[in-house]
């Protein structure tokens, strides 16, 4: 069994930790945003430990937009990695519990459409891109086979 390794942020840490502890009944909105987020459970690039981060709520059908926007900040969040690293996740929102294969999306149609439903669920997004130089990566979360 791997071993998790909370975040060290600790509202990210009291987040995941009242997330999941209420079975996903309470802690359901990100920080003072009012906003519902979901949790990504991954494993560590680096550690290989299990690692859980809140991240907005953004849904396309059955699957989730997930946006590595770290709020602007010049570099990728380290979730990221672990995303590219290691594509199986699980995606924890609310009560409910979905593995999930994550893949990142480039560019074209589809990333400029996910990206306005981002930006849709949470207007900040747009902000952050522009204060940044980095092209902020868009994830899709996507049912795996035996979840379908």
């Amino acid at each position: 069994m791997k071993e998790y390794i909370p975040s060290p942020r600790q509202w990210v840490a009291d987040q995941v930790e009242l997330y999941e502890k209420s079975g996903g009944t309470k802690g359901l909105t990100l920080r003072d945003t009012g906003l519902p987020c979901i949790i990504i459970t991954h494993i560590g690039w680096k550690t290989g430990a299990i690692r859980k981060t809140p991240v907005m709520t953004v849904q396309d059908g059955n699957n989730y937009v997930l946006i590595a926007s770290m709020g602007g900040a010049p570099k990728n969040p380290l979730w990221y990695h672990n995303l590219k690293n290691n594509p199986l996740v699980k995606i924890r929102d609310r009560t409910n519990v979905y593995d999930m294969k994550v893949r990142e999306v480039h560019e074209g149609e589809e990333r400029k459409r996910l990206w306005d439903l981002a930006v849709s669920a949470y207007p900040p997004y747009k902000d952050y891109q522009e204060k940044t130089n980095r092209i902020i990566p868009v994830f899709i979360a996507e049912l795996s086979e035996g979840e379908q």
